[in-house]
């Protein structure tokens, strides 16, 4: 049975992954962590996630908790993923990776903690999703330079970074397909006499309204047709059941940087 620890679990995906994990013949839970500070702390993890007690008593401190688990999963922020990651490395605990927003040195400092522990990395956890980034890199090949490429994305009111870190990877895998690089082709905004639309660019457009889950579309748009690759998201369950699946798989594998690809085998 593998321990899974989740951080964040007082959160509307915490909540999700606790029951993702329970409810997982191959999985038990071993650890729930809050914010520091948090009225959470001493409740039983299975009534924080609306479940039957699990004996699982919420904790502030990760630390404290390196002996209960064999996989961490955290989707919170870049700021305590980075701590987490730490005390996952010093323990040899594996850890996956669902936060967004990261910069190019925490991007680093994952790369170099993959040197000694497995790591899954994703922007996204879903099935649905990276069957799209599958498909994405295909219709990029196929298309080539003939079309303009928009990707569209829409979230809830209270997600914080944009454009999403699906849709950012979403601009890569196509970008990467078509030889181009995301950061010099990128076009984050447009506003007032923009000119004729140079035909390399990949636009982005976000939109942050409601309780809205998750919505992805990437559009190829050529002359006489366009294709629309979408991918919409109406319950965090399938972000949190593709995590639990990614542990499950990580337990089987030696330190490395890992994504859903991987997990998946789509590579």
């Amino acid at each position: 049975m593998l321990r899974i620890a989740v951080t964040g679990a007082g959160g509307r995906m915490g909540k999700n992954l606790l029951a993702a994990v329970a409810a997982n013949e191959k999985t038990a839970l071993g650890a729930a962590i809050v914010i520091p500070d948090s009225s959470l702390k001493g409740v039983d993890a299975g009534e924080l996630a609306g479940l039957d007690k699990t004996g699982v008593i919420v904790d502030t401190s990760l630390a404290d908790q390196l002996a209960n688990f064999d996989v961490l999963i955290d989707f919170t922020n870049p700021t305590a993923t980075m701590h987490n990651l730490k005390l996952c490395k010093a323990a040899n605990k594996a850890i996956i990776i669902g936060t967004t927003g990261f910069n190019a040195e925490q991007k680093q400092q994952i790369e170099q903690a993959a040197k000694h522990i497995p790591i899954v990395f994703s922007a996204n956890f879903s099935v649905g999703i990276n069957l799209c980034f599958k498909l994405l890199d295909l219709a990029a090949s196929v298309l080539g330079d003939e079309v303009d490429i928009e990707v569209m994305e829409t979230h809830h009111r209270n997600k914080v970074d944009a454009p999403s870190g699906t849709a950012l990877k979403m601009g890569e895998v196509v970008a990467e397909a078509l030889g181009r690089n995301l950061k010099e082709v990128a076009v984050f905004g447009r506003e007032g006499q923009t000119g004729i639309r140079a035909r390399e660019t990949i636009g982005f457009a976000t939109v942050r309204a409601g309780g809205v889950v998750g919505d992805h579309t990437v559009l190829f748009a050529g002359e006489g047709e366009r294709i629309e690759i979408t991918h919409k998201a109406s319950s965090r369950m399938i972000y949190a059941n593709g995590a639990v699946r990614a542990a499950l798989w990580l337990q089987d594998h030696k330190q490395g940087l890992y994504d859903m690809q991987d997990v998946l085998g789509l590579r």
